[in-house]
């Protein structure tokens, strides 16, 4: 209990208890203090127990909320480091079993192919594209089942433990048919409020770069940004329901009107929650993909996103200050994310500069090419060593172009694959189409400079790295693992390395490598030469097959082609192709159905391991073929081609 020397900020919902005849005050985390005893009419007495019990139980209940997500994020981190995704003790046994160059695989523990059998009927199920791709996007079916748990686990703490009822109640100076009807409706708008408040870090947290999330569970920070845009949502509905509650309590049920609704209206608390929900009615409103391609541009999106986010934020602590335990986490978590970017930064261009002899801050500069292409978009390739630790295969870096915008940065995969030279360096190769936006800007500003130096198709820019982000994407692609490639245009940037790494270890003729790569144009091979050379000189050994598709020239072709024969690439594109009129023009670009499948059918031992990158129809096609071919059942008896994982470049790992 505390006495009645409380401040008055704290003694909110004065409309409803009488302060001047209180005795005492009780406080309720979170809440309003109460007056006790209750010194205003029965009905309003048994209503106020409600309300306040309701709050409590709701207090007790986001407890519990995020005592679960903690909870199953403490499982999710120890589950990984107790069960890696490489199989040790297989792996042990194979190496102990026999001493050939290339031992063959024991049968796989109970364990292990219990294990084996269950994920790869989750897959089966899960993870193709989810249905409703108009409102819920090219997601998996395994995001919707996630948010379709949140969401359900959120409306029953918004309907438990709240008292059901309705009470009339007396109005002082007011004739005996002016009253007050009181009802549920005000502690289940408080409940969802205080949901929505609860939810607030949760969805900063699925924001983050440096994620959290992602160290604990080793999921990428980007496969959480679907969970961020769904739960921002769901915090919009319940502020929506919360507000229409009171408008409706105050507006409606209380009397007499308008007085009563004048009064609270212009109350501070009521105007914060006003502009904080007209915020948040904003920010859903710029997340509209139509309005960030026609009306903001995503980078202005971006930056704007972030103050309306943290103005919003504030909003709240103005509407209900007594519930900032959920906000000020949030400001310190993304206040966190921002430093440790910056962080990342200078730990990547700070130090001692070896070409200028000093101490200080550098850019890398980068060897720049550029393929001019009208019709789909120029492509340039970056290509330059900097100083640091080699990254794992599958990251990316966000790179900012200093000749074109300091503000904006963009993620992108490299190519090449990272290895530290005897001096510290590591080289860095992308490629990148310049559809629109500062990757537009960046390849005029680079076309500019050759049309000036008139020096061939090569100049120089400067770039700003920050990273690595992502995860190991070859994380347990033991010897026994067939690996098959999938990818379209400019994302063989993802896959590259991948080959790169296996053509370069110990040869295994059991595994079956193969690559299938869609380009628009013949001239596109040019972008890759030097990575494709290199497929071809070591892939013979390990029977490497290439499968390049050219879908917009002149002419439809694909040319199949294992690694080592004379002929470059290029050369047996020409000498394949498809004149545009035949069956194959009616699909110019690879069936993924038939590409996954038959390679399946043709793994003689060992799981498979796709990897993919391309436009998000082929991702869809993609997902489909590989949920197809996984089969628990077949796994369960031994079969592991059946055991087929899919790990694409919108960083969802399966």
């Amino acid at each position: 209990m505390e006495s009645l020397t409380t401040p008055n900020s704290i003694l909110r919902r004065q409309h409803i208890q009488n302060f001047s005849e209180a005795s005492q005050l009780e406080p309720h985390w979170g809440y309003a203090y109460r007056v006790v005893p209750c010194t205003n009419d029965p009905g309003s007495c048994a209503y106020l127990d409600a309300v306040y019990d309701a709050h409590d139980v709701g207090m007790l209940y986001t407890g519990i909320f995020w005592a679960t997500v903690l909870g199953i994020l403490l499982v999710w981190g120890i589950g990984r480091r107790v069960f890696p995704a490489r199989e040790p003790v297989d792996d042990l046994l194979a190496q102990l079993s026999s001493n050939e160059s290339t031992p063959q695989r024991p049968k796989p523990s109970f364990l292990s192919r219990s294990f084996s059998a269950v994920t790869s009927s989750v897959r089966h199920h899960l993870l193709p594209t989810a249905p409703l791709k108009s409102i819920f996007g090219h997601t998996t079916r395994l995001q919707l089942v996630i948010l379709t748990v949140l969401t359900a686990y959120l409306s029953i703490w918004s309907f438990v433990g709240i008292v059901y009822g309705k009470w009339v109640t007396p109005i002082k100076g007011q004739p005996a048919d002016v009253v007050n009807t009181r009802t549920s409706l005000g502690p289940w708008a408080d409940r969802v409020g205080v949901l929505a408040y609860a939810l607030t870090p949760l969805s900063v947290l699925f924001a983050a770069r440096e994620s959290i999330l992602s160290a604990v569970t080793g999921v990428p920070y980007t496969s959480f940004m679907f969970l961020h845009k769904w739960t921002g949502y769901i915090i919009l509905a319940q502020s929506l329901l919360h507000t229409l509650g009171w408008v409706l309590i105050e507006g409606w049920l209380y009397k007499p009107q308008p007085d009563v609704w004048n009064k609270w209206v212009v109350q501070e608390y009521a105007i914060w929650g006003f502009v904080a929900l007209g915020l948040l009615v904003l920010l859903w409103i710029c997340s509209f993909q139509w309005v960030i391609k026609n009306v903001t541009g995503y980078e202005f999106f971006r930056k704007a996103h972030y103050v309306m986010a943290m103005v919003y934020i504030g909003a709240l602590i103005g509407h209900w200050e007594e519930l900032q335990c959920f906000l000020v986490p949030g400001i310190v978590l993304w206040v966190v994310d921002r430093l440790a970017r910056l962080g990342r930064m200078g730990m990547l261009h700070c130090g001692y500069q070896r070409k200028v002899g000093r101490w200080g801050f550098s850019s890398a500069e980068a060897e720049a090419k550029v393929w001019k292409d009208e019709r789909f978009g120029d492509v340039v390739r970056l290509d330059f060593e900097h100083h640091q630790k080699a990254w794992n295969i599958g990251q990316h870096f966000f790179l900012c172009f200093t000749e074109g915008s300091l503000w904006q940065s963009h993620p992108f995969t490299p190519l090449s694959l990272p290895q530290t030279n005897n001096v510290g360096d590591v080289k860095h190769s992308y490629v990148f189409r310049a559809k629109g936006g500062e990757t537009r800007k960046i390849a005029r500003v680079l076309e500019e400079k050759l049309k000036e130096e008139r020096e061939g198709r090569t100049t120089t820019t400067n770039v700003v790295l920050q990273g690595p982000y992502g995860e190991n994407i070859v994380e347990g692609l033991t010897q026994d693992v067939n690996v098959l490639c999938v990818a379209g245009g400019t994302g063989i940037t993802y896959v590259l390395p991948v080959l790169l790494r296996l053509v370069r270890e110990k040869v295994n003729p059991n595994r079956k490598t193969e690559l299938v790569w869609a380009v628009k144009r013949k001239q596109d091979l040019e972008w890759v030469e030097p990575e494709l050379e290199e497929l071809r000189r070591l892939g013979a050994a390990h029977g490497l097959q290439i499968r390049i598709f050219v879908t917009a020239d002149d002419a439809v072709s694909e040319v199949r082609t294992t690694a080592g024969d004379e002929k470059k690439v290029s050369e047996d594109v020409d000498s394949k192709s498809v004149s545009a009129g035949s069956d194959q023009s009616q699909n110019q670009r690879p069936d993924v159905n038939v590409a996954v499948n038959e390679f399946v059918g043709n793994v003689a031992q060992g799981s498979t391991r796709v990897f993919g990158s391309g436009p998000p129809s082929m991702i869809t096609e993609l997902r489909e073929a590989v949920a197809q071919r996984n089969s628990g059942s077949k796994v369960w008896k031994g079969e592991e081609r059946f055991d087929v994982r899919l790990v694409c470049d919108d960083r969802l790992e399966w």
